[in-house]
């Protein structure tokens, strides 16, 4: 059976590409049609974890030397495959650049998972010099990658569009999901203490990007029709951002609540929860909000996983919500508009019908992301590359 190495952040690293990692080689090693899951770990600077005995190897993201012999490790090694998952600010150097040293010095054939896409002319590039730079990178992967592959169409589309990367090398595979069960919200709410409120939720790593003020802004009018509401923030801050700015968004967020006079109405759990836990307070949510602010992002492990659990979403129109909320699986809402997201609660909580029917389409087309799936996908992948 084919072996792969897995080049990615890993747990217990508190980063949304480690938990894919995780639930993606676990999911594969389930099946056994695979030799059991190796990991090539990307330490963030200044850090180290404790990792299980899946991990064969450590790469610290801003030492490209670590880069060069993780290459001389894998191809001395027996493994048949590489797969790298892929985000931006995972790797060292600019945009990422050291991950280049990386795939040009392998002898295997490479699957990248490219988790986020970007327009060559996105707001985020700030100089020319930044675009270009971001432009070789992409290229480069693709050059050396055997396959890529992305979790949207729009994120093919702009690969070849954008980067003239043939069609014929991209893959579009789903986010995983859980396999959850399609149940009501009332056992999961007396478990949480949460009996007699309408709970919505939002849970991740908190950062500024994801916009959570404005889905606070939206409550004040909601509470007055709806007194049970209460609103869970779930996660704690993203840890390069307590690095830069410590609780900083938190403490404004907080701030706001109190403000606005909504102590009873907005609860904020500062853990990262684990599986077990994040499935039950799903279980327990009756609105899902996604209020992030950039159009750019290809990629929502959270709202993947909250159509999975059968949730009515009612997000921001970054590209992929757009993708995965389309055909009224859930509610759209304008970016950076407290009113917008109102409007939206107020169409779920007022109509009991439509609030129904979305949860019925969400939970059907999650059933085609479960892992099981996924990862059924991947290894399919590995093995005609391979063979």
């Amino acid at each position: 059976m084919l072996r792969v190495a897995y080049v990615s952040s890993y747990s217990p690293r508190q980063c949304g590409i480690a938990t894919f990692t995780e639930d993606l080689t676990k999911s594969i090693d389930k099946l056994k049609v695979l030799e059991p899951s190796a990991i090539i770990g990307i330490n963030d600077p200044g850090s180290s974890y404790n990792y299980g005995t899946e991990v064969v190897l450590q790469i610290d993201e801003d030492d490209i030397s670590s880069y060069e012999k993780a290459a001389d490790f894998i191809n001395r090694s027996d493994f048949d495959l590489v797969n790298v998952q892929h985000e931006f600010g995972l790797f060292g150097g600019m945009w990422g650049e050291y991950l280049l040293t990386f795939l040009k010095k392998l002898d295997k054939p490479i699957v990248t998972t490219m988790h986020t896409t970007l327009f060559p002319d996105a707001e985020i590039f700030q100089t020319p010099e930044s675009a270009a730079t971001h432009k070789k990178v992409v290229k480069g992967i693709a050059k050396s990658s055997s396959a890529i592959t992305v979790m949207t169409n729009m994120a093919s589309r702009i690969l070849q569009k954008s980067y003239r990367v043939n069609k014929e090398e991209i893959k579009v595979i789903p986010h995983g999901s859980p396999s959850f069960p399609f149940v009501p919200t009332e056992p999961a709410k007396k478990d949480l203490g949460l009996e007699g409120r309408t709970v919505l939720s939002t849970f991740g790593l908190l950062s500024q990007d994801k916009g959570i003020q404005h889905a606070i802004k939206a409550l004040p009018e909601i509470v007055k029709e709806h007194p049970d509401l209460l609103y869970l923030i779930i996660g704690v801050t993203h840890p390069q951002v307590r690095l830069s700015e410590g609780e900083k968004y938190r403490k404004r967020l907080i701030r706001l609540v109190n403000r606005l006079n909504l102590r009873d109405n907005v609860r904020f759990h500062n853990r990262f929860l684990s599986k077990d836990e994040l499935i039950q307070y799903l279980q327990a949510t009756d609105v899902y909000i996604c209020p992030y602010i950039k159009k750019e992002q290809l990629s929502s492990g959270t709202v993947t996983y909250a159509l999975g659990a059968g949730k009515p979403i009612i997000s921001t129109p970054f590209y992929y919500a757009e993708e995965l909320l389309a055909e009224d699986r859930g509610i759209l809402c304008k970016f950076s508009s407290p009113k917008s997201i109102s409007d939206g609660l107020r169409q779920l909580l007022d109509n009991p019908q439509k609030k129904a029917h979305i949860e019925k389409l969400a939970y059907e087309h999650g059933q085609s992301m479960t892992w099981p799936r996924v990862a059924s996908k991947y290894a399919d992948l590995f093995k005609e590359l391979t063979q």
